[in-house]
């Protein structure tokens, strides 16, 4: 009687089927939802949740997609392929100390596939494979909550039944709009994330289908229990929380296909019960199929270890304050305090943040805050689900109860800070597959509520106007993702004391134009945080453009004082001190920057400056130079080299360097000018003509290059073009400086022909 009921596969079942377990109370037996044939159901779920997050489809790199796609040199053409296997993430290389140890070279190859049929970074084609990623884990997800809402069935013809339709449904519904999954949809960074937890159900499903061919348990396809092991380790190498789908599988195994009473085993192991050797673990195979996904999992591990190299990642107070406070009791507390968060987040999904760094969770320091009741909750509804999971006489009740604590733990624990340190306090990215194990508990509650409810019409319009109200909660979030300016201020009001989410408008502002503005975000994120050298580095660069030297030399100062190896901060320091005129200071400061950044082509730019100031051309020439090497694109380098041997009149040397440099950035106007200018000087008219025109039709607004094309046909003789020239630039800037008199002798020139003429 119960496999008839609301099955949407197959409403005129087979009369034989396996059984992958004794029958059981069907959950969807008391659930007033609606009952949608599987199709119907699939096309609901994709169709919301592709509605919850369209309309981010046109949003801009925003946050780490900088870091992450924009400067990862990994997306590139030039870059080999197989440099993505030793790289991070970030594309840095694993074995560096700087490295985050995020191995995801999967993910980064799609990054480069998006990167390749773009034809360049178009955030769309991003956003797209984001959004249909979700709507594809989605719709998967129908599938997973029937079997652990249901239990694993499978008809005489090798099909797989769905038991629990409407709660399916339901559990597919609730993962598909959760408003936390936003981060991982509307952000392009957040592939990882939906890469991995695609391989992850895959990984399942097919765990799944190593029992179709089940005849009374006796037998099961070695074949599929490898392919999940093969899929669970391409979820790893998409996001590293996709290793956990492994002891998931055999919690599954050990749940649904054998029905172990966990409780029972653990007695029978602490009494040495004999019984155990009836058990029949190994004549089901049980042992087997965990040995194989533990060596699997071993294997993984490994060879994860190996290619990482070095140790765990290092990480700053900042990134997680309570990995280093001194006090163990401090670090529990506020771990646990850290698992309320993400549980609220969960329940209550309205105050989200793109980052929860800085300042934004003050640490717990006594049991006298007040915020210790969270941990309570917490653990006083956990220990209360674990005790029904295992204590309960309802098999049925134990066997989704412990999934959904599965579902809902084990996906998170390589995020716990228990086993390492991690480099975030509370990141909504990392619930995405933890939130499915939410779905199996909210669900079942559902259930026995309905079960116990007169009007289950009113709990089923409750339940939709939640659904609903994630709807809206996802619109409006993905919009909020769609801009740095958006999401950046939207986390004003969730985390007013994370001085990263000042940082971040100050720095949004400052890329816009608005210093003034920005200086105001930047002194309250110094202010949260008087060690954010970072703030203090972009506070003390406005400052220097807007001449206020001294205060932005105290700020830099201060800032490397208090990270010593920061070279950036050095470098500005350099800068400052040179505008001070304090050149030996000037100079230090540079090698200090290069010292600690060896590749530092715009320290070497800037240090060439210093020692062109200071008549030190030999000095200045090697510098450029040595930021040319270091970036053959770095056009101010190339282009004070020339000036400079110009100026000297090296103009040999200089026309030879202009080559050099157009052969490298062929379509720099600037460089075109500065060599135009050397070749008039060698008379060589022609060539300098040709070069003045082209850089012209590159800037046609550009005073300056009209101005010496003008004095080019002056020198030779085109006084007719002179005279047009020197009048196109006097227009564009009237104080445009020599210009005006070199017209002026030309006129005196074209009047005095004009006599003779006459």
């Amino acid at each position: 009687q119960i496999f008839n009921q609301h099955n949407a596969e197959a409403p005129n079942l087979e009369p034989a089927f396996h059984r992958m377990a004794q029958m059981e109370p069907n959950l969807d037996h008391d659930v007033s939802w609606f009952l949608l044939p599987s199709y119907w159901a699939k096309m609901v779920v994709a169709l919301i949740s592709f509605l919850c997050f369209a309309n981010s489809y046109d949003g801009d790199f925003v946050f780490d997609d900088s870091e992450a796609i924009i400067n990862n040199k990994d997306l590139r053409a030039e870059t080999p392929l197989g440099d993505l296997w030793y790289h991070d993430f970030w594309g840095s290389k694993l074995s560096s100390n700087t490295s985050h140890k995020s191995y995801r070279p999967l993910t980064v190859l799609t990054f480069r596939i998006n990167y390749l049929f773009a034809g360049g970074f178009h955030p769309v084609g991003f956003h797209v494979i984001n959004i249909i990623l979700h709507c594809t884990i989605s719709v998967l997800m129908v599938d997973v909550f029937s079997i652990l809402l249901g239990g694993l069935q499978f008809s005489s013809k090798g099909r797989r039944l769905n038991l629990a339709p409407k709660s399916s449904l339901l559990a597919a519904l609730l993962f598909a709009v959760h408003p936390v999954h936003t981060e991982c949809v509307a952000g392009i960074v957040g592939r990882a994330d939906l890469l991995c937890a695609l391989f992850f159900l895959l990984s399942f499903l097919g765990y799944c289908k190593a029992f179709k061919e089940n005849k009374e348990g006796h037998t099961f396809s070695v074949f599929w229990v490898l392919v999940s092991v093969v899929l669970g380790a391409i979820a790893m190498l998409c996001k590293e929380q996709g290793i956990t789908i492994l002891g998931l599988n055999a919690v599954f195994d050990a749940l649904v296909i054998n029905k172990i009473n966990l409780l029972e085993l653990i007695r029978k192991l602490l009494y040495k019960d004999k019984s155990l050797e009836n058990a029949g673990l190994l004549r089901k195979g049980l042992l087997f199929r965990i040995t194989l996904l533990m060596c699997g999992g071993a294997g993984i591990l490994y060879i994860r270890w190996r290619i990482m190299g070095t140790g765990p990642p290092a990480f700053t107070e900042v990134d997680n304050p309570a990995s280093f406070a001194d006090s163990l009791f401090v670090r529990a507390i506020n771990y646990n305090y850290y698992y309320s968060l993400n549980a609220w987040l969960l329940l209550c999904p309205w105050w989200l943040c793109f980052d929860w760094s800085m300042g934004c969770i003050p640490l717990i320091k006594s049991v006298s805050d007040w915020r210790i009741i969270a941990l309570a909750a917490l653990w006083f509804c956990l220990i209360g689900l674990i005790c029904q999971a295992l204590c309960s006489e309802d098999s049925h009740k134990r066997r989704i109860l412990t999934l959904g604590l599965g579902f809902l733990i084990i996906p998170f624990l390589p995020a716990s800070n228990l086993f390492f340190r991690v480099g975030f306090v509370v990141a909504e990215r990392v619930i995405y597959l933890p939130s499915i194990g939410y779905c199996i508990l909210f669900t079942y509650g559902f259930s026995l509520l309905s079960k116990q409810a007169k009007k289950k019409k009113i709990l089923a319009v409750a339940v939709l106007g939640i659904l609903l109200i994630n709807v809206m909660r996802c619109a409006l979030r993905s919009s909020q993702w769609r801009s740095e300016e958006q999401l950046f201020r939207s986390a004003l009001s969730v985390c007013p004391l994370n001085a990263k989410v000042h940082y971040n408008v100050g720095k949004n502002l400052a890329d816009k134009g608005n210093q003034s503005a920005a200086i105001k975000y930047y002194r309250e994120a110094v202010r949260l945080n008087p060690k954010y050298v970072h703030a203090m580095n972009n506070l003390g660069n406005i400052l220097k453009e807007r001449n206020e030297l001294h205060e932005a030399e105290e700020l830099l100062s201060l800032a490397v004082q208090i990270q010593p190896d920061f070279a950036a901060a050095w470098m500005n320091l350099g800068i400052v001190q040179n505008s001070l005129r304090r050149f030996e200071e000037a100079e230090q400061s540079y090698w200090t920057a290069i010292k600690h950044r060896k590749k530092y082509p715009d320290c070497y730019y800037n240090l060439g400056r210093l020692y062109a100031d200071l008549n030190r051309h030999i000095d200045a020439l090697n510098a450029w130079r040595n930021a040319t090497v270091l970036k053959p694109e770095h056009s101010l380098a190339w282009n004070n080299m020339i000036i400079l041997l110009d100026n000297t009149g090296n103009l040999a040397q200089a026309e030879a360097v202009g080559r050099e440099a157009l052969e490298l950035i062929p379509n720099d106007h600037s460089l075109m000018f500065s060599l135009a200018n050397v070749l008039g000087k060698s008379q060589k008219y022609k060539e300098s003509e040709a070069l003045f025109l082209k850089a012209i039709k590159a800037n046609p607004n550009a005073a300056s290059y009209h101005g010496n094309l003008a004095v080019l046909y002056h020198r030779w003789g085109n006084l007719d073009l002179a005279k047009k020239h020197y009048e196109v630039s006097l227009k564009l800037d009237p104080m445009a400086p020599g210009t005006k008199e070199n017209y002026n002798l030309l006129r005196r020139k074209l009047e005095q022909l004009q006599k003779k003429g006459g």
